[in-house]
């Protein structure tokens, strides 16, 4: 998410100038990668400006043929085998054994076709989620080019494919769209097309009631990841700007006061440390019944026990669903010590939760690293192992 809309930020300055910028993006794997389809990097004037799409390993070369790409002001195609035994002969020696294949673009303007920096821009802004379908490549005599997309969010929809045809089996495939990013062959006027499908989700919400001093490293590492930070406290000198630069919204008031000005969504991460135990309750019984996939509670597991039990006398059972959802100690055992650790602790575990793994040794994982939501491994997303574009 951090990623997306650094390209974004930088994207648009880059326009705003007047410097001609270029989206790299991994569209299919094939056995293993780096990153995952959808993974971008940006060039900008000939330089590598944010995102990536490897370890580093084929960065420069994409600047290259991002350079020629923005010569012709037309779209490429870049597929890097890892699998040959020459592998090293291309400089690349990623060591990954897969089949990385890439999208190079130049980015276009509204005037030009669809503008993808400012479809990005708005879902992220306005929080709502996003559909893009990029076309990657056609075989056959078509109207359809490379690069050409169509866009969805809240109904509305964006799109340069003159293939009235296309433009319907791409919508269908949109609203279908149970993965991240699908890579689809659809039939075209004359032909086929190779069509990148996305889904480009809202920053992530995380509300973190309590504004202490061990709150801020939380707020400042969310942040960072790109996450949506929502600060709540009932003290005016501790739910402050200055101590809480990187939160996007501060709510001030008590949790009677403050529960209804704060979205609480099955998307939501909440995070409870008033360090008040009363406050902590309070906040527990409006949380647990709440939406909210994720409910931490700061403090050791004796307290929350105790908590929970003063909650039943005051006649408030939480089913066993809702008592699923709440994380208490708080944070994955990495043997934290000091409010960053702590910090770290917590969101590590809210990331395991949102992408449905137990925060476990990658050693011990039999599995691979990078996984469907079906639990299949990512599939083969180019029939032509040999190529290289």
């Amino acid at each position: 998410m951090k990623e997306l809309q650094k390209i974004v930020g930088e994207g648009l300055r880059a326009r705003a100038s007047g410097q001609r910028a270029a989206l790299a993006t991994v569209v299919g794997i094939e056995g293993s990668g780096y990153r995952l389809p959808g993974a971008r990097m940006l060039i900008v004037d000939g330089r590598w400006v944010a995102g990536s799409i490897s370890g580093g390993c084929l960065e420069d070369d994409v600047v290259l043929r991002a350079r020629e790409a923005l010569a012709r002001n037309e779209a490429s195609v870049a597929v890097y085998d890892t699998t040959r035994d020459d592998d090293i002969v291309f400089g690349v020696g990623l060591g990954c054994k897969g089949v990385v294949t890439l999208l190079i673009e130049p980015l276009r303007t509204a005037e030009e076709g669809v503008d993808f920096l400012a479809f990005a821009k708005r879902c992220l802004e306005q929080r709502v989620i996003g559909l893009a379908a990029t076309v990657v490549r056609t075989d056959g005599s078509t109207s359809t080019k490379a690069a050409m997309r169509l866009v969805l969010s809240d109904g509305a929809v964006d799109t340069d494919i003159v293939d009235s045809g296309l433009q319907t089996l791409i919508h269908a495939e949109l609203r279908s769209l149970t993965e991240d990013t699908a890579l689809k062959n659809l039939p075209s006027q004359s032909g086929t097309a190779l069509v990148f499908l996305e889904r480009i989700d809202p920053p992530t919400p995380l509300v973190i009631f309590g504004a202490g001093h061990d709150a801020m490293p939380v707020a400042r590492l969310a942040k960072e990841l790109g996450w949506h930070v929502t600060l709540v406290d009932h003290r005016p000198a501790y739910a402050t700007r200055e101590r809480f630069p990187h939160a996007d919204t501060i709510v001030l008031g008590s949790p009677k006061e403050a529960a209804s000005k704060v979205a609480l969504d099955a998307d939501t991460l909440a995070l409870v440390m008033t360090h008040n135990y009363l406050r902590d309750m309070d906040w527990t019984q409006i949380l647990l019944p709440s939406p909210v996939r994720y409910l931490g509670l700061l403090g050791p597991r004796k307290r929350t026990d105790s908590l929970l039990a003063d909650l039943k006398e005051k006649g408030f059972q939480p089913s066993p669903e809702q008592l699923a959802r709440l994380y208490a100690p708080v944070g994955l055992d990495i043997g934290s010590e000091g409010p960053a650790e702590v910090a770290m602790s917590i969101l590590a575990e809210m990331q395991a939760v949102l992408t449905e793994h137990d925060g476990g040794h990658l050693r011990a994982r039999k599995q691979p690293i990078h996984q469907r939501r079906d639990g299949t491994s990512q599939p083969s997303m180019h029939d032509r192992r040999a190529e290289r574009v």
